[in-house]
């Protein structure tokens, strides 16, 4: 999201104690883009409180997120469905009641068989991988701008189709 900021040139300010936010507009799309400030296992406060706030329905939002159960480099978009085990898409999912919401899933990949799953995704990004993890970042960002100017079906088409190399 941070990527996605600066590259539209949107700062994303502290404007309420559950979320970062920032509105703009690209090429005369109006969006707003925020970041949670609670713990990912608790990110649908933030989200619902945004929601709230902007009185905006939750079949406008794309959530974006990491997601094990994609090889790593590897995006997916998705609408609606459950939350598939992540722990802060099942809050976001009881918070607001309803599936209805896009998603941008970043693949991140399992941990090896015995390792802690916590802490595979909160460590830092072996060097080996940097590089598939910047690439991941870029078409996220490539991604959600195409959803913004062409739609997420648009989106779908092009970027679910993509593996990582």
């Amino acid at each position: 999201m941070e990527r996605f900021a600066a590259r539209h040139k949107i700062s994303l300010a502290s404007s309420h104690s559950l979320f970062l936010s920032g509105a703009g507009s690209i090429d005369g799309h109006p969006v707003t883009l925020a970041l949670p400030r609670t713990f990912m296992n608790d990110s649908g406060r933030a989200v619902a409180a945004l929601l709230a706030e902007r009185g905006v329905p939750p079949d406008s939002m794309v959530v974006v997120y990491d997601e094990m159960d994609l090889p790593l480099g590897r995006l997916r978009l998705r609408r609606g469905g459950r939350d598939g085990g992540h722990q802060g898409v099942r809050s976001i999912l009881t918070a607001i009641a309803t599936e209805q919401f896009c998603r941008l899933r970043l693949g991140i990949g399992r941990p090896s068989p015995g390792r802690d799953w916590a802490d595979y995704v909160l460590e830092t990004v072996p060097p080996a991988e940097r590089p598939i993890v910047e690439e991941m970042t870029a078409l996220a960002v490539d991604a959600l701008q195409c959803v913004v100017l062409e739609g997420f079906e648009s989106a779908m088409n092009r970027y679910n189709q993509r593996a990582s190399e």
